[in-house]
């Protein structure tokens, strides 16, 4: 279960809009970690997420249904392949320079938080949470029920588990690997394993619709069941929920161990 940790809020929104990462969405590369308060340091893959959809995105996209939000779209490759696919979709991100990209591509995009006010709020036919996006806020449960209140009913959630049985709840800054480096704006993050994953859907009413491997990059897709999407809207105000931030690590492949640290 997810500790008592605080939302991220205005800090986490303002640690996505410092240097290094608007500087590696600029030049399209990294390097660029997320540093644990223990001394790892978690590989972010700007390269990729800067480039055009790759197989295995495309093999989460192609079982998306009706509109799409992409939730923490950074710069936009998801919305960008989506679109070509005749999906009407929108990114969100709290991360300025990701909205900027995502916009420059000719797509949609807002500059938005998961628990923000959104458009069309519960007629969403699919949300997106790839590349690590599931960790949101480091409480996956309520990452959940927000989700499942912008889908319409019977609607899917498509997201990247990580390749390790992992159920891990921790605070980080983002770090771009080159040298001492001021104090940075920790946040709330969550990394989870397919096993976690789908021990949280159970237990707030999701339902396994799809589990697949691409490219070593393990995906899960959810539907949520009516009776409980229900049950949980009533007594639920997403207004009242905690701000989570949108724009959390894209792959996190491995952990590098600082010999420093």
């Amino acid at each position: 279960m997810s500790t008592a940790l605080p939302p991220t809020g205005p800090a986490g929104r303002a640690a996505w809009a410092t240097d290094p990462y608007a500087n590696a969405l600029r030049t399209g590369r990294g390097p660029l970690f997320l540093r644990r308060s223990d001394g790892w340091l978690l590989p972010l893959d700007v390269e990729r997420w800067c480039a055009d959809a790759d197989a295995a995105d495309l093999s989460a996209l192609r079982r998306c249904e009706g509109p799409v939000i992409d939730i923490g779209c950074g710069p936009g490759r998801l919305v960008a392949a989506l679109a070509t696919r005749g999906h009407r979709a929108l990114g969100i991100d709290v991360s300025e320079a990701a909205v900027a990209h995502t916009r420059r591509l000719g797509r949609t995009a807002l500059r938005r938080c998961v628990f923000d006010e959104l458009p069309d709020e519960g007629s969403w036919g699919t949300a997106l949470l790839l590349d690590g996006n599931i960790g949101i806020g480091g409480d996956p449960g309520a990452l959940l029920r927000r989700t499942a209140a912008l889908l319409a009913p019977g609607g899917l959630l498509v997201a990247e588990t990580s390749p390790q049985d992992v159920d891990e709840h921790v605070r980080v800054r983002l770090d771009d690997g080159r040298g001492p480096q001021a104090p940075g704006t920790h946040f709330p993050w969550a990394r989870l394993g397919t096993p976690a994953l789908l021990r949280y859907a159970r237990r707030h009413g999701w339902r396994t619709a799809d589990q697949w491997e691409a490219d070593g990059r393990p995906f899960v897709a959810l539907r949520r069941d009516r009776a409980a999407r229900a049950a949980s809207q009533s007594a639920e105000n997403p207004k009242s929920a905690a701000v989570i931030r949108s724009q959390f690590p894209r792959n996190l492949s491995g952990d590098i161990p600082l010999a420093d640290s």
